[in-house]
């Protein structure tokens, strides 16, 4: 199952932010902008709030791996999103973890109830 393409520049993530929608749980925040054309985009941030880099880059991983799992062979297309990590997320239970981006991806319409 492969990954979803990723979102890389600035910009890319200060649009999500600015033009999208916000939802908000435990162990992240995910915002999402529908409508713009091509596959699906992903992007992943950890602020310094976090803890030191081994602790944002784990938690990182841990959001990097979720989407893989949730949105890696049937994503809708057109979508880009960002998955932005809270205190929680590095020590949260995996499968919290994924609980919480799919009622956050059904918040914010990615994924249909």
């Amino acid at each position: 199952m492969a990954s979803p393409p990723r979102l890389k520049r600035r910009r890319e993530f200060l649009r999500v932010a600015g033009k999208g929608s916000r939802a908000a749980r435990p162990s992240l925040v995910l915002q999402a902008l529908p409508g713009t054309a091509g596959p699906l985009r992903v992007g992943f941030t950890a602020t310094k709030k976090l803890g030191n880099a081994v602790v944002r880059n784990r938690a990182k991983r841990r959001l990097r791996e979720a989407a893989r799992l949730m949105l890696g062979q049937d994503a809708p297309e057109g979508w880009n999103l960002v998955l932005i990590g809270r205190e929680g997320t590095a020590g949260r239970r995996f499968e919290l973890l994924l609980a919480d981006l799919r009622g956050a991806l059904r918040q914010a319409g990615v994924l249909k109830p």
